[in-house]
C-alpha cells in the first residue's frame, strides 16, 4: 500500500493492522459502515489517493469502493486527514471549517471519529 509520499498512507497501514486486533474487531462490529476516503497531497480534488475503510469486513484497501456505494465519502488534504486521524483536529470542527468534504449519509459520517483510528505510536 505504501508507494506514496502522503503521511496518511502510514496511518492507513496502521489502520489495516489495527482492524485485525480485538479492539479493531469491536469497532467493526460497533460501526458496520463503509467509508471511502480521498486524500489529496495539497488541494482537494487534485491527485487524490483513494482508500476504503470497510468497517463491515474490517479491512482497509487502496482504490475506490467496488461494492456499490460507500455509506459516506470524505475528501481531505493529507495534512488535515493526519490531524483528524491523530486526534489533533476534531472531525466536526474540520467539517465546519471546510477542511473535510462529505458525500453520502451524514449519520454515517458522524460515526467517523478519531476513535476508529489506532492510537498513534510515535510518528
Amino acid at each position: 500500500m505504501a508507494s506514496t509520499d502522503l503521511k496518511s498512507a502510514a496511518i492507513m497501514d496502521q489502520m489495516k493492522a489495527h482492524l485485525a486486533t480485538d479492539a479493531g474487531k469491536a469497532i467493526t462490529k460497533k460501526i458496520g459502515l463503509v467509508y471511502q476516503i480521498n486524500i489529496a497531497p495539497k488541494k482537494l480534488g487534485f491527485n487524490e489517493e483513494t482508500y476504503v475503510v470497510d468497517l463491515k469486513k474490517g479491512e482497509v484497501t487502496k482504490g475506490p469502493y467496488e461494492g456499490g456505494k460507500p455509506d459516506a465519502t470524505f475528501s481531505f488534504t493529507d495534512e488535515d486527514f493526519f490531524k483528524v486521524a491523530t486526534g489533533k483536529m476534531n472531525p466536526q470542527m474540520a467539517f465546519m471549517r471546510g477542511a473535510i468534504k462529505v458525500k453520502g449519509s451524514l449519520s454515517a459520517a458522524q460515526k467517523f471519529t478519531p476513535d476508529i483510528f489506532p492510537k498513534p505510536s510515535k510518528m
